[in-house]
């Protein structure tokens, strides 16, 4: 049987992680419009609709604040990737297929969130902080893609080919198209931005992918 006290610090903890979330979620749309030093408590604050002491309460600084922003992005994409990655076929080629996919679709590939990334990208040689949750998470998705290309490799018989390279020019592919969705929002096809990484793909492995147009959440 739950006792009353429990009843509230239940409800208490169910509250503080909606109120750490929605000033979070207040951060990025801040981020996204007025950049990283130009964006305050009192800008998140506002855009949360709650007072400027409610943010100290939860987050204590600004420097606390972004890194837990940046450190939720990095987490929500983890989630993500490690879903995607659980869900796709278990051979290499198909698993590649379904990351690299992932990484254009809506919940990914958002110009209000990829301004947000770009702007802490830009600060991760300035801040330790930023520079740690970045790496961490490269390094992770970079050991997991390598891999993929390698087994790929390994498995058509590909001589000349080197993993590391083909992965690095997949990430150069995909910051590019992220890059794209962020100047050109209106513009950016992400059929299209699948379709390059596809050609790509189907040039490094043509026993593996045929450059077919692959329609992508719109």
């Amino acid at each position: 049987m739950v006792s009353a006290s429990d009843g509230k610090s239940t409800r208490r903890a169910i509250a503080k992680k909606y109120r750490r979330q929605q000033l979070i979620d207040a951060t990025i749309k801040c981020i996204s419009k007025k950049g990283l030093g130009s964006t305050t408590l009192a800008d998140v604050a506002k855009e949360a609709g709650l007072s400027q002491g409610i943010v100290n309460l939860h987050f204590n600084s600004k420097d606390n604040l972004l890194a837990e922003t940046l450190r939720y992005l990095a987490e929500e994409y983890d989630e993500q990737f490690m879903q995607t990655l659980k869900k796709s076929p278990p051979n290499p080629a198909a698993r590649l297929s379904a990351l690299m996919q992932m990484d254009f679709k809506p919940a990914v590939c958002e110009p209000k969130k990829l301004a947000v990334w770009f702007a802490f990208w830009g600060e991760v040689k300035a801040v330790p902080t930023y520079r740690k949750i970045c790496a961490d998470r490269d390094q992770k998705y970079d050991n997991i893609i390598r891999g993929l290309v390698k087994d790929i490799i390994r498995e058509g018989g590909y001589e000349g080919r080197d993993a590391i390279t083909v992965a690095d020019a997949l990430s150069s592919l995909t910051d590019g198209m992220w890059l794209s969705c962020l100047i050109n929002p209106k513009t950016f096809d992400r059929t299209t931005a699948w379709n390059a990484v596809s050609s790509y793909l189907s040039a490094m492995f043509p026993d593996h992918y045929c450059p077919q147009p692959v329609e992508t959440e719109s």
